[in-house]
């Protein structure tokens, strides 16, 4: 007696097709699971034979069962494999016709009453299962419609063991009780998103320096650093940045929805989520709440729950060291990899990171209204928290002072959010044009060596650049930074290709220098 039933693994945010092979046959009446499985799997086997019991069906006690997930050196972890476990036997021992359980994957936890619960991570599974060539999946009730967002896909969701014997017989699904979603209370959503889509930057008084700055970074997907005097602006610009990105396009929906999904914070009621995501985590946030991690199953962090979108880190040096160091690898690559024992997991982070710091403990350095009491010492053990890998991964630099009375120098004309999103559209929309066919969408995700290569800046450029190489200035890593702003400035501005001009802008916003000369005035207002 032997049957194959279709599971998913998880393995950070990405899901892999798993086949659990029940036999029973004589010997020693006991039940083994193998196949790399952890202890929330083997405890499974008794969550899955007393849903059997208590569902009116019969368990073979009196045999030896045997259960192999396969491919046996991929470790499986968590309680989803419940359902897919309890069928396998169930097929084996002619309960459930196998002939039912082509091109079908099973998810989800059983109750010792037989219900079915939800799980974590019902997307990413369904999404792992139909690229491997499922076509049905049987999933929890309340999370049927997370598991519909893939196309494609036949989805049934139910309630219990028994109902889903009864629809792989062809017969008659009885009643069973109403299962909760899952979560405390409900599916988490991020309701404070809202309030962010009713800001506007023309609601904000000059700072036209730190508003073309954001543009740009917006542009690119450009990581920045806003610092300046408490009350100079930096939240509330940060806050509008939301506002002037465009939708996501479909790729990155899904994968945000998939990682929202494995955090146990979908929402299926809002369908698939287009707006660009924002997180502001407390200065007091640990490294995993950050970055992930978690024993056992891995839970994405802030920066991964905002991919697409923004991650604003207030009050920067106040937060931890290895909270601080764990943002290297985000800002280079986009992604974040943790490590367990001999796995390796891989979970995406492609969010424009924002930086804010005062200029010291107590905020007033710089301000006009107030004078700072800080020691020379204290000041300087403050802005050494931001350390040198962390400003070397940084694109933008911007220093802001609060606006004065009548302030009127303006860069450009005041423009509002739904303007400058346009723009920013506009720039995203020449670069996906430029690296179509490619697995690259912003200026800020090509590798240094093509851009050289394939997108090389003229001659005079170049030379300018190299100059701020070889005297120190910048570092290789800054140059390459740089060369990609070069190019998102000229996309900004409509240009076929960065020129002199461009570099030296890039180099300003990259230095914190400022912007007020005549050749950015011109691109802005002509």
């Amino acid at each position: 007696m032997f049957a194959r039933v279709h599971g998913v693994a998880l393995l950070g945010a990405l899901g892999q097709l798993v086949d659990l092979q029940a036999d029973v046959s004589s010997g020693t009446p006991g039940t083994t699971i193998v196949g790399r499985a952890d202890a929330m799997l083997n405890e499974g086997r008794d969550r899955s034979r007393m849903a059997v019991q208590n569902s009116g069906l019969e368990w073979p006690t009196s045999q030896r069962v045997t259960i192999l997930l396969s491919p046996a050196d991929l470790p499986k972890f968590g309680t989803h494999y419940d359902l897919a476990m309890a069928i396998s036997v169930l097929a084996a021992t002619g309960v459930v016709p196998p002939g039912s359980l082509s091109g079908t994957a099973l998810i989800g936890e059983l109750s010792l009453d037989g219900g079915l619960r939800s799980v974590a991570g019902v997307l990413p599974m369904v999404l792992a299962a139909e690229r491997q060539g499922v076509h049905r999946v049987i999933v929890p009730e309340p999370q049927a419609a997370e598991a519909a967002m893939v196309a494609g896909v036949e989805v049934l969701g139910l309630r219990s063991l028994a109902q889903v014997v009864a629809e792989l017989n062809g017969d008659e699904v009885p009643w069973a009780p109403v299962v909760p979603p899952l979560g405390k209370g409900g599916f988490l959503g991020w309701r404070g998103q809202h309030r962010l889509d009713d800001l506007d930057m023309a609601d904000l008084r000059g700072l036209d320096d730190a508003k073309f700055a954001i543009e740009v970074a917006a542009a690119g997907g450009h990581h920045i650093l806003l610092s300046g005097a408490k009350g100079c602006g930096k939240t509330s610009l940060a806050e509008r940045i939301p506002g002037i990105l465009p939708d996501l396009d479909h790729d990155t929906a899904v994968e945000l929805m998939a990682l929202r999904s494995l955090a146990g914070r979908l929402d299926p009621s809002e369908g698939l989520v287009r707006r660009p995501p924002y997180a502001a985590p407390h200065h007091d946030a640990s490294k995993g709440a950050l970055v992930g991690g978690g024993s056992g199953k891995v839970s994405p962090g802030q920066l991964s729950l905002a991919h697409g979108g923004v991650v604003f880190l207030d009050e920067f040096p106040l937060f931890q060291t290895d909270a601080i160091d764990a943002l290297r690898e985000p800002m280079e690559s986009g992604e974040i990899c943790v490590s367990r024992m001999e796995e390796t997991l891989h979970l995406p982070a492609r969010a424009m990171i924002v930086l804010a710091s005062n200029p010291c403990p107590c905020g007033d350095l710089g301000n006009r209204r107030a004078s700072c009491q800080c020691s020379a010492a204290e000041k300087r053990n403050y802005q050494k928290r931001i350390r040198g890998p962390i400003y070397d991964r940084l694109d933008i630099t911007r220093l802001l002072q609060p606006p004065t009375p009548g302030e009127g120098d303006s860069l450009a004309p005041a423009r509002s959010s739904a303007e400058m999103r346009f723009a920013v559209a506009e720039a995203r929309a020449r670069q996906a044009s430029r690296y179509a066919g490619t697995d690259w969408r912003l200026n800020s995700e090509v590798p240094g060596a093509t851009l050289r290569e394939r997108w090389p800046l003229p001659g005079e450029a170049e030379r300018e650049l190299r100059m701020a190489v070889s005297d120190g200035t910048f570092t290789n890593r800054a140059a390459v930074r740089t060369h990609r702003l070069a190019w998102t400035v000229a996309d900004l501005l409509g240009l076929a290709e960065p020129g002199l001009s461009e570099v030296r802008i890039a180099m300003a916003l990259r230095t914190g220098a400022a912007l007020n000369s005549g050749v950015v005035q011109r691109r802005l207002v002509g």
